[in-house]
């Protein structure tokens, strides 16, 4: 019987949520299935993917094949790398010490990645939280001074105060004249 390991979709109408099964090749999509490996949710930033890492280590090893949504799931998570460093033991070209250490390695490097893009995604959401708090905050102050502009009392202007004004403004033009 040939075994495939694939999603099975659940969830409502645009938030899929999957689960990771082993299943025959001929079954339905979302029907019989042999074992549930995890699960895997696309909504979320990063993905969140949760595996039994050695039920699936056994399915891959036994022969069956991951679809190829699957295949990078399981290459994300580290159980390909896995599958490949215990060939080199099968071989002898790696010790079981080098096999651990090495994909112990690849998972710390791994892990980094992935704290460091949630540590970055979680900054730049503050950051545009604080930018869109700075907007507000000028735009409130823009709206007292215009509220206060149009509640301060008119003051009426005196035609003596005027004159000085009109005669330096002869005055300036006189000189623009002259300079020209």
């Amino acid at each position: 019987m040939a075994t495939k390991i694939r999603l099975q979709r659940h969830g409502k109408k645009g938030k899929p949520f999957y689960y990771i099964v082993v299943a025959d090749a001929r079954a339905p999509r979302d029907g019989r299935f042999i074992e549930r490996l995890g699960s895997y949710n696309p909504n979320t930033n990063p993905a969140t993917i949760d595996i039994n890492f050695d039920k699936t280590l056994d399915w891959v090893n036994n022969g069956a094949q991951p679809t190829d949504t699957c295949r990078a799931i399981l290459s994300y998570k580290g159980v390909l790398y896995k599958k490949h460093l215990e060939g080199g033991l099968k071989k002898g070209a790696l010790t079981e010490e080098q096999v651990e250490s090495k994909f112990q390695e690849w998972l710390d490097q791994k892990d980094g990645k992935i704290t460091g893009k949630k540590t970055s995604l979680v900054s730049a959401k503050d950051e545009a939280r604080k930018a869109a708090l700075a907007a507000e905050a000028i735009k409130k102050e823009e709206k007292a001074a215009a509220i206060a502009a149009k509640n301060a009392p008119v003051v009426e202007e005196t035609p003596e105060e005027e004159a000085p004004i009109a005669e330096a403004t002869d005055e300036t033009s006189a000189e623009a004249e002259s300079a020209e």
